[in-house]
């Protein structure tokens, strides 16, 4: 036995999109001789390993939406407790 892992086989990713040239079902996933697993689109040769797409979503931010509009999330200031109407202790004594 070798001491080298086991090659898998370019494996067709379904459903997948090319973030390059948006062709659906182009994609494959192979692990390259370092070891490194590897999405190449077969119609326009777009490559990315997995390392890039941790560093790409790492560098990513959050969106700016009215919900957070500087890319972080907003609070409410003076949040105050839930007051059940109705359901005060007297209310139950009565039962």
């Amino acid at each position: 036995m070798s001491d080298q892992p086991m090659k898998r086989p370019r494996r067709f990713i379904a459903g997948a999109v090319c973030p390059k040239c948006s062709e659906m079902d182009k994609t494959v996933m192979f692990t390259d001789d370092a070891g490194e697993e590897v999405r190449e689109c077969i119609a326009c040769g777009y490559k990315q390993t997995y390392s890039e797409q941790l560093a790409e979503d790492a560098a990513a931010e959050e969106l700016v939406t009215r919900v957070t509009p500087e890319g972080k999330a907003i609070y409410d200031e003076g949040e105050q407790p839930l007051k059940i109407i109705g359901l005060s202790p007297q209310d139950s004594d009565n039962t």
